[in-house]
């Protein structure tokens, strides 16, 4: 069983910022990308960021040059750096893993339980 625990959410002032963390634990061979995501109040949910295992990165347009994305392979764990925080970044951000439980196993997407962020103006 693969269990990803977020910690990190929470309310700030717009301009401000907060760090997510999310650690992937179980049983679990390898991982390839990990990610975030989230979902605000009556919309999809929608990419955040995502890094590759070869450190690819991803982000959407609305966070670029704002938001940062990085993983501790070692750690099995990924963090989002969220600087210059706007009221549109409020909502649920959900860590996401695509991983394999062995070698012959095909891939398998994994989610968090979500964190609320919550940015005031």
């Amino acid at each position: 069983q693969v269990q990803l625990v977020e910690s990190g959410g929470g309310l700030v002032q717009a301009g401000g910022s907060l760090r997510l963390s999310c650690a992937v634990s179980g049983s679990i061979f390898s991982i390839s990308a990990m990610g975030w995501y989230r979902q605000a109040p009556g919309k999809q949910r929608e990419l955040v960021a995502s890094v590759t295992s070869t450190g690819r990165i991803n982000y959407a347009d609305s966070v670029k040059g704002r938001f940062t994305i990085s993983r501790d392979n070692a750690k099995n764990t990924v963090y989002l750096q969220m600087n210059s925080l706007k009221p549109e970044d409020t909502a649920v951000y959900y860590c996401n893993t695509v991983g394999r439980m062995a070698i012959a196993n095909p891939l398998v997407s994994y989610w968090g339980q979500g964190t609320q962020v919550t940015v005031s103006s």
